[in-house]
C-alpha cells in the first residue's frame, strides 16, 4: 500500500485535532470556579491524536469506501473528546451529528456500492451496542452516563459496517482501557477511588482500535 493516503489523512486529522478545542469551547459548560475550557497541552495531544486516528484509518482500511464517513464521524469524535474531558459532558447535538453523519454517509455508500447487507449490520451493530450500554448504565454503581450510552450506539454504525468482530471489540475495549487509565491514574495519585472520569474518550479509542483490528 503507498503511504500516500495515510499521509494525506494524517495531516487531515492533524487539522481536525487543532480545531477541535475551538469547536468545543461553546459545549462546555462553566464549573464553580470559573470557565472551563481544554488546556493548551490538551490541544497538543488531540491535534496528534487527530494525525494518529486519522492516519491508522486510512492505512488499516484503504478499500473501504466507507473510509471517509469514518473520517468524519472520527471528526466529531475529537470534539466531543474535548468536551468530555473538560467538563465530563457529551452534549446531544455532538451526538446527534456523529450520528447523521454515519447514518447518511453509509447509507450513501450502501447505495453507491450496491451493499445494503452492510448497511443493515450497521444498524444492527448499533442497536446491539445501544442495548449492551443501556444495560450496564441501568446496573447498581454504574457510572456508566446516559451520553455514553448514546455515543457507544453511534459508533455501533462503524463497527456494524465493518463486521461482528468489530461490534464485539468494540463492546469490550473501552472498557478496558477506562479501566487500565483509572488504575493508572490512582497509582499515581492523580485520582481518588470516587473522582468522576470521563468515559467518552475510551469509548472513541476503543472503537478505532477495533477497526484497526478487524
Amino acid at each position: 500500500m503507498s503511504a500516500g493516503p495515510p499521509t494525506v489523512a494524517a495531516l487531515l486529522g492533524l487539522l481536525a485535532g487543532t480545531a477541535a478545542p475551538a469547536l468545543a469551547r461553546p459545549f462546555v459548560t462553566a464549573g464553580p470556579g470559573g470557565s472551563a475550557r481544554p488546556a493548551p497541552v490538551a490541544r497538543r495531544a488531540l491535534a496528534a491524536a487527530g494525525a494518529v486516528v486519522f492516519g491508522g484509518l486510512a492505512a488499516a482500511r484503504p478499500g473501504d469506501p466507507a473510509l471517509p464517513v469514518f473520517l468524519l464521524v472520527a471528526a466529531v469524535g475529537l470534539v466531543l473528546a474535548a468536551v468530555d474531558v473538560a467538563c465530563l459532558r457529551l452534549p446531544d447535538l455532538l451526538v446527534v451529528g456523529a450520528a447523521a453523519v454515519g447514518t447518511l454517509g453509509l447509507v450513501a455508500v450502501a447505495l453507491t456500492s450496491g451493499t445494503p447487507d452492510r448497511l443493515a449490520a450497521a444498524v444492527a451493530g448499533a442497536g446491539v451496542s445501544l442495548a449492551v450500554h443501556l444495560v450496564l448504565a441501568l446496573l447498581p454503581g454504574s457510572r456508566l452516563g446516559f451520553g455514553d450510552v448514546k455515543l457507544a450506539a453511534v459508533l455501533g454504525l462503524p463497527l456494524g459496517w465493518s463486521g461482528w468482530p468489530a461490534v464485539g471489540w468494540g463492546l469490550v475495549l473501552p472498557h478496558v482501557l477506562g479501566g487500565m487509565a483509572a488504575l493508572a491514574l490512582l497509582a499515581a495519585g492523580r485520582i481518588r477511588r470516587d473522582t468522576a472520569l470521563p468515559f467518552g474518550p475510551a469509548i472513541l479509542a476503543g472503537a478505532w482500535l477495533a477497526l484497526l483490528l478487524t
